[in-house]
C-alpha cells in the first residue's frame, strides 16, 4: 500500500529528544547497552516508522469499520492483524528491550518508547497484541519458575503464543481484593481454576495458535483481601502429548467498545467442566505484588497510546487547516478566501494540540530514561533513585496524555468543523480511541489516588524531593541558556506552590483524616501533571538553545513553552487552593441529591 502523508510522529521530535534533550548515547556506556550505539538505534527506529507509516496506518480504518466477531465460540479478527502481527514479530518490537538471553536485543527503553509510538499512533488495535504479550512474558521471566517459563514464556517472546491480564471481574471492578476466581491444587504440579473474568484483551483470537492469561485468583484457604491473592498462567489451550488440547477456558462475550475496535475484549469462564489447568507463577500469595509490574508497564504504555492518539489526530487536523479555504483574514475586504491556519482560534486550537502532544511524549521519554537507569544504572543510588522518580512520574505518565489527549483529540475534530464529527475523517475515530485510555489500567481517580495517597508521601517524600531537584536543575540550564526569565520564574513559583500544598495535604493524611487529603486527590495530579508538563517544555526550550535545529523549530519550541507556562501553570495556585480549602460541594453531597 502507498505511504500515507500522515507523519504519526514527528521525527525531528524524535530525534531533538533521544540526543538532545535525553542524551540516549550516553547510556552505551552502561554495561546493559554497550553493544548499541546512535546506528543501532537509529537502525531499529526507522525500520519501526518505515513499516508504521507504510502498512500499519492503512490497515487502521478498515479494523475500526470491521471490529471483531463471536461465531461459534471464538473470536474473530480482522484478517490483515496476522499478517501484520508476525511482521512486527520479524522486526523485534516484541522483545526489543528484553535481554539476548530469552531473544532479545536489549534495547534501551527510552529508545523503544519512542519507536514503539509510531506503531501505536498507525494502528493501536494491532499494537496491542505485542504490549500485552510482552507485558505477559515479562512476568513469567522475572517471577516464574524454570518450568513455568519454559512452559510458557519461550514460545510467547518467540511470538508463537500471546499473552494477556486478566485481572477484573464483573463485580470486583478495579477492586482486586474482592476478586473471588478460585485455584485449587493437585498432585500434579497444576492447579484447577474456578471463576469470571472481564475485560480481558486479546483472549482470544486466531492470530496465533494459543493464547496465555496472567491471571489473579485464589488459593483455597487464602488470607481476605489483596493478601491472598495468587498469579497464575491460564494457557487457554494446554499441551498433552504434544498435542494442543482445550483446557476448559470460555469466551463468554465479546465486548463492543467505541474504541480499539479492532482488539477485542472478552468476558471469560475458567473452569465451567472442572478442568481448567493454571501454573501458579512465582509464590503463593504474592499475585498482587507481581501484576503491578505488568500494570506499570501497561500503564506507561497507555500513556504512550495516549501521546500516539493525540498526535496522528493532531496531525491529520494540520493537514485539513492548511488546506481548507474558508473566510478572509479579519480586518479584510474581501479577497480570496484564506486557509483556516490563518484565523487565530485555528492556531490557538492547533498549538494546544502541540503542547499537549509534545509535552506528553517528552515526559514519557523522560519516564522510559529512568527505567533504563532504574534497572541498569552504575551505582545502587543512582538505580534507587530514577526509581523514585519513575514511581512518582507512573500516574502522571499515564494519565496525562490519556486525558488532556481526549481533549485534543476533541479540538480536532472541532478544527474539521461538520467534517469532523463524521465517519469519512479519521479525527472521531482517534477520539473514540482516546477515551479508552483515559479508563483502562487504572481510571484518572485511581492515578491521583496513588500519586497523593502513596507516591508523594514515600519514603518520607523522597520522590518530591527529587523530582525537585530535577526540575530545579532544569531551571538553571535554563537561565544559563537565555530561556525568558519570566517563564523560569513563574515555573519556580509553582514548584515551591506544590511543594507545600504537599507537604501541607501529607500532614492531613498523618492526623488520619483521609477525606482532607483525598478529596481533591484529582486537583492534585491535575495540578501535578501541569507542573510537570511545564518542566518538560522548559527542558526542551534549554536543550533547544544549544541543539543543531533550525531557527523555525527553535521558534516554535519557544512558542509551545511560553504557551504552556502562561497560560497552564498559572491553574497551579488554583487547584493548590482548592486542594487547601477542601472545597467540599460535592464531598458532603449525599446520593440521594442527585
Amino acid at each position: 500500500m502507498a505511504a500515507s502523508s500522515n507523519p504519526l510522529i514527528d521525527d525531528g521530535l524524535v530525534d531533538f529528544l533521544l540526543y538532545s534533550v535525553l542524551d540516549a548515547e550516553s547510556l552505551c556506556e552502561l554495561d546493559a547497552y554497550r553493544q548499541h550505539s546512535k546506528e543501532t538505534f537509529d537502525m531499529f527506529i526507522d525500520s519501526v516508522r518505515r513499516f508504521a507509516r507504510q502498512d500499519l496506518l492503512p490497515t487502521y480504518k478498515p479494523m475500526d469499520e470491521e471490529p471483531p466477531v463471536f461465531q461459534n465460540g471464538r473470536i474473530h479478527t480482522h484478517p490483515a492483524l496476522p499478517e501484520l502481527y508476525e511482521t512486527m514479530i520479524e522486526l523485534g518490537v516484541l522483545t526489543a528491550t528484553r535481554p539476548e538471553s530469552v531473544g532479545g536485543q536489549q534495547i534501551p527503553m527510552l529508545v523503544y518508547t519512542l519507536a514503539s509510538s509510531y506503531l501505536m499512533a498507525a494502528n493501536l488495535s494491532a499494537y496491542g497484541l505485542i504490549g500485552l504479550t510482552h507485558g505477559a512474558a515479562h512476568l513469567i521471566e522475572a517471577f516464574g519458575s524454570d518450568e513455568v517459563k519454559e512452559r510458557f514464556m519461550t514460545k510467547m517472546y518467540e511470538g508463537k503464543w500471546t499473552g494477556t491480564m486478566a485481572l477484573t471481574e464483573p463485580h470486583a471492578g478495579s477492586s482486586l481484593g474482592d476478586i473471588t476466581t478460585t485455584a485449587t491444587p493437585t498432585d500434579d504440579g497444576h492447579y484447577l481454576i474456578k471463576g469470571s473474568k472481564i475485560f480481558i484483551s486479546g483472549a482470544d483470537h486466531q492470530v496465533t495458535e494459543n493464547v496465555v492469561n496472567l491471571t489473579l485468583a485464589r488459593i483455597q484457604g487464602a488470607p481476605d483481601g489483596t493478601k491472598g491473592i495468587s498469579l497464575f498462567a491460564i494457557p487457554r489451550l494446554r499441551v498433552e502429548r504434544d498435542e494442543l488440547v482445550s483446557n476448559d477456558v470460555t469466551v463468554a462475550g465479546l465486548i463492543h467498545k467505541i474504541g480499539w475496535k479492532g482488539l477485542p475484549s472478552l468476558a471469560l469462564e475458567f473452569g465451567d467442566e472442572g478442568d481448567c489447568h493454571g501454573w501458579l507463577v512465582g509464590e503463593p500469595h504474592q499475585g498482587l505484588r507481581y501484576m503491578f509490574q505488568m500494570m506499570n508497564e501497561a500503564r506507561i504504555m497507555v500513556g504512550v497510546n495516549g501521546a500516539a492518539t493525540a498526535s496522528v489526530a493532531y496531525y491529520e487536523s494540520l493537514a485539513y487547516a492548511r488546506e481548507r479555504k474558508q473566510g478572509r483574514k479579519l480586518g479584510s475586504r474581501g479577497g480570496d478566501m484564506v486557509p483556516i491556519i490563518e484565523h487565530a482560534d485555528v492556531r490557538r486550537m492547533l498549538l494546544r494540540q502541540k503542547t499537549i502532544v509534545e509535552g506528553s511524549l517528552a515526559l514519557l521519554a523522560t519516564v522510559s530514561r529512568y527505567t533504563d537507569v532504574a534497572a541498569h544504572g552504575a551505582t545502587d543510588e543512582v538505580r534507587e533513585r530514577a526509581q523514585l522518580l519513575l514511581d512518582l512520574l507512573t500516574p502522571i505518565a499515564k494519565t496525562f496524555p490519556a486525558d488532556k489527549g481526549f481533549e485534543a483529540n476533541t479540538l480536532a475534530v472541532q478544527i474539521l468543523g461538520g467534517y469532523g464529527y463524521t465517519s469519512e475523517y479519521l479525527p472521531e475515530a482517534y477520539m473514540r480511541d482516546q477515551k479508552l485510555n483515559t479508563l483502562h489500567e487504572g481510571t484518572n481517580g485511581i492515578q491521583s489516588m496513588d500519586l497523593l495517597g502513596r507516591k508523594v508521601m514515600s519514603k518520607g517524600g523522597a520522590p518530591l524531593h527529587a523530582l525537585g531537584e530535577e526540575i530545579r536543575s532544569t531551571l538553571a540550564r535554563a537561565r544559563e541558556a537565555g530561556c525568558d526569565a519570566e517563564l523560569c520564574a513563574a515555573l519556580e513559583e509553582a514548584v515551591g506552590i506544590v511543594g507545600a500544598i504537599t507537604i501541607e495535604l501529607g500532614q492531613r493524611g498523618m492526623s488520619g483524616d483521609a477525606d482532607a487529603m483525598l478529596g481533591h486527590s484529582w486537583d492534585y495530579l491535575d495540578m501535578f501533571a501541569t507542573l510537570v508538563i511545564g518542566w518538560q517544555w522548559l527542558n526542551m526550550a534549554a536543550s533547544a538553545k544549544t541543539a543543531r535545529l533550525s531557527e523555525e523549530r527553535k521558534q516554535a519550541i519557544d512558542a509551545a513553552t511560553q504557551y504552556w507556562i502562561r497560560t497552564e501553570i498559572p491553574r497551579i495556585a488554583l487547584l493548590a487552593n482548592l486542594c487547601r480549602a477542601n472545597e467540599d460541594s460535592y464531598i458532603k453531597a449525599k446520593p440521594s441529591w442527585f
